[in-house]
């Protein structure tokens, strides 16, 4: 489990306007792989995070195998 500091740390960089890119955060310095979005409900991916790109990259293939073999 985090601890409360690491948790606030976290908090404090998700919040930070200078590591949102429009709609897109980007934050070398955070670890996770996706984070609340600010706005509105939901979650977004971390695109500094090299992981986000392996996984949107992934679904892209899922969709795209799944119109040609059906």
């Amino acid at each position: 489990m985090k601890s409360k500091i690491e948790k606030e740390l976290l908090d404090t960089m998700h919040k930070n306007p200078a590591n949102w890119r429009g709609v897109f955060y980007f934050n070398r310095k955070d670890p996770r792989l996706t984070v609340p979005k600010i706005t509105s409900t939901g979650w977004t991916f971390n695109f500094a995070c090299p992981w986000s790109y392996a996984l949107i990259v992934a679904i892209i293939l899922i969709i795209i195998a799944s119109q040609y073999f059906v």
